[in-house]
């Protein structure tokens, strides 16, 4: 007998969780280690007198996912569970919310675009990288895409759907990436959302597999034969490991990553994220459930989220919630900084878009994800070619990160990729009595 674990997986976010899930459909022994308290990753929903506060991913389109919605249906998860959200997104531009955004109804609103840019609106759209291969799309960054058009299609269109899902800079990001997820995601008044909370997905997942919760990870060391996964005092072995962690967390945690996977670890970076929900006393009401605001507009909130729109049951009845989420560069300056500065700065902000939002607030609560999303750099772009190619080690890695297109199918993907590359290499372990 042998306490030898089959394969540890490192993160109990969707990516991981679906690794070992495929895994342990294929008869492996998988044990999924995730140092929070519950599973979701960036898919994680808080509950609070109440109230369903999710603290990451906000939505998920009905089509340009077929991975998520097969592996839906496999564990019992219905469309009726993931309702449509049925409202429009805005943009804000000169005093209002601008309905339309990623919905043709932009196409004769404008959606924050002048005359002139809705022109380029079709060009741009027409642009379809390859989802599963942005590297094959050489568009430069967001900035550079952008500025074949009208300047309003950077500063009222680009910008803040980068800044305001991803926390990019429009300088630094690949468009490449983004052009492809827009193609897949559709038009936004077929977008869904989980009705009980976005973790709907990941508890579903975690409901059949053996995961540990609160167990933080401090390193991982390749040896021959095994690989060493080190717990504070603990440590376990096991034949192979799925870092299903943030690009900067693996890097950190695999002590010895060979020099195939270290160059595109190292330019994977990820942009940070802060967010404040503000729990109301009263409902404001809008026809569009989140409105972007550009940083030409405001240089400090990025996004408004009326959580009680985007579906009812996020709030009590007559009850609010609103999420605010920071502009990249005052992301930057929150990250250290307490919640009741983070909620004071937001909520500030955030009341010339909502008058009356501080006085309605009954309470708050402060997410932070320093490692939110990657940040999908033409720099990482160009090393994912090789990357994708490199040979089956013991550690294998999950996220979409590893695709470069911050969504949760590309996590679903990854995961699915991670756990075929290992069983491609791994013959089953014989079981002893």
């Amino acid at each position: 007998m042998t306490d030898e674990e089959d394969v540890v997986v490192i993160g109990g976010g969707v990516a991981g969780l679906v690794a070992a899930r495929a895994l342990r459909l294929a008869g492996r022994s998988v044990r999924v280690l995730e140092a929070a308290d519950a599973v979701g990753g960036r898919m994680r929903t808080l509950r609070t007198g109440g109230f369903l506060v999710d603290t990451g991913a906000e939505q998920v389109p009905e089509r340009g996912y077929p991975a998520t919605w097969g592996l839906l249906g496999r564990l019992g998860v219905d469309r009726t569970a993931v309702p449509r959200i049925g409202r429009h997104l805005a943009v804000w531009r000169g005093g209002r919310a601008r309905a339309g955004l990623a919905h043709p109804l932009g196409l004769l609103t404008g959606a924050g675009l002048g005359p002139r840019a809705r022109l380029d609106l079709p060009r741009v759209l027409r642009v379809r990288p390859d989802f599963d291969h942005p590297e094959r799309s050489a568009l430069g960054t967001v900035a550079e895409f952008a500025g074949a058009f009208h300047p309003d299609v950077l500063a009222y269109l680009c910008q803040p759907v980068v800044s305001g899902f991803f926390g990019w800079s429009p300088e630094r990001s690949a468009a490449a990436p983004l052009l492809a997820l827009l193609a897949a995601a559709g038009p936004a008044g077929t977008w869904r959302t989980y009705r009980d909370g976005m973790d709907t997905f990941a508890r579903a997942l975690a409901e059949s597999l053996d995961v540990t919760t609160g167990a933080r990870v401090d390193g991982v060391v390749s040896e021959a034969g095994s690989v060493r996964v080190l717990l504070g005092d603990r440590e376990i072995r096991a034949r192979r490991v799925v870092l299903a962690v943030p690009a900067p967390v693996a890097r950190s945690l695999h002590a010895n990553a060979p020099d195939h996977d270290a160059g595109f670890l190292a330019a994977s970076t990820f942009t940070p994220v802060v967010k404040v929900h503000l729990m109301l006393s009263a409902r404001p009401a809008s026809r569009s459930y989140a409105v972007l605001v550009p940083a030409a507009e405001d240089r400090v909130v990025s996004t408004l989220i009326l959580d009680h729109v985007k579906h009812h049951g996020r709030a009590p009845a007559g009850r609010g919630l609103v999420t605010v989420m920071a502009n990249p560069a005052a992301a930057t300056d929150l990250l250290d900084a307490t919640d009741d500065e983070v909620v004071d700065v937001l909520s500030g902000a955030a009341e010339r878009f909502l008058p009356g939002l501080r006085a309605a607030t009954t309470g708050a609560l402060v997410t932070r994800f320093r490692h939110a999303l990657p940040e999908a750099t033409p720099r990482a772009l160009a090393l994912r070619a090789a990357f994708a190619a490199r040979p089956v080690t013991a550690v294998e890695y999950a996220g979409d990160w590893t695709g470069l297109v911050p969504c949760s199918e590309a996590a679903v993907r990854s995961g699915q990729r991670a756990a075929a590359r290992l069983l491609s290499a791994t013959p089953a372990r014989r079981e002893h009595a």
